[in-house]
């Protein structure tokens, strides 16, 4: 198991802290050459032996694929692509989100996906192989946050969607679907403003609806998240593709 990713170099996006950092530092311990991206500078603390720290608004497609191609320049290939930027930016009732407020949504918890496995295809399709997990939620079934979870479902569709075009050319597309996951505090909130008590009682509705829903009726570890992000990434999973799996302790959103 230490040396899964020996001779495979691989990219992640939304490395700078939580899950994204937990999967690129079990990736070094598994012998990967790294490439980590993330909005914040923060993602520098990563930086060292094997490791290639890239700041970025993967929002935008032109940054997606300048990082695309900073990686092959520096490691000469790219085998694995981990997709794991997005979150909840606002959680409230549908009705209570501004116009402006979904559509930001959207761009940030579908767009950098997108972006990212149209930018990285063409260096796979040329190497005849690749494997990429895109980080969706179970949140598609969920309250108080339906523009996140419409930006999830579509991360599902395109996960199965490019894995039908792509099985025959050597490209496995798969995706995990985290539950609730206790993570150190944010060192950069996803919205700086500070809730109102409505909006913090909106939120705990989230974490009781989470634990309701999940069998185990509790969070799961980061290790637990990146477990699942991992096996699918490495040649365990060589005859899995197409597949969205739930890790939510039951929960299948």
């Amino acid at each position: 198991m230490n040396n899964r990713f020996s001779n495979k170099v691989a990219l992640v996006t939304g490395a700078a802290q939580g899950i994204g950092r937990r999967v690129c530092e079990r990736l070094l311990n598994e012998g990967a050459q790294v490439v980590a991206v993330d909005r914040s500078e923060l993602v520098h603390e990563l930086q060292g032996e094997g490791v290639l720290a890239l700041t970025a608004d993967l929002e935008q497609y032109a940054d997606c694929a300048r990082v695309m191609a900073e990686a092959i320049n520096t490691f000469g290939r790219l085998d694995i692509l981990i997709n794991n930027v997005g979150g909840t930016i606002w959680a409230k009732p549908f009705e209570h989100y501004e116009v402006e407020q979904i559509e930001a949504e959207v761009r940030r918890s579908l767009f950098p996906t997108l972006w990212c496995c149209h930018a990285a295809l063409p260096y796979m399709l040329k190497q005849g192989r690749g494997a990429i997990v895109n980080v969706s939620s179970i949140a598609t079934r969920s309250v108080n946050r339906v523009p996140y979870g419409a930006a999830k479902g579509g991360i599902n569709a395109l996960t199965a969607c490019l894995a039908f075009e792509n099985a025959e050319r050597g490209i496995r597309v798969n995706a995990t679907a985290p539950g609730g996951t206790e993570a150190p505090p944010r060192r950069i909130p996803r919205n700086a403003a500070e809730p109102s008590a409505q909006e913090q009682a909106w939120y705990q509705e989230i974490v009781a609806q989470t634990l309701d829903s999940s069998l185990m009726k509790r969070y799961g570890s980061l290790d637990e998240q990146v477990g699942a992000i991992l096996f699918l990434a490495s040649d365990d999973a060589s005859y899995v593709t197409g597949v969205t799996l739930p890790v939510g302790g039951g929960d299948l959103g």
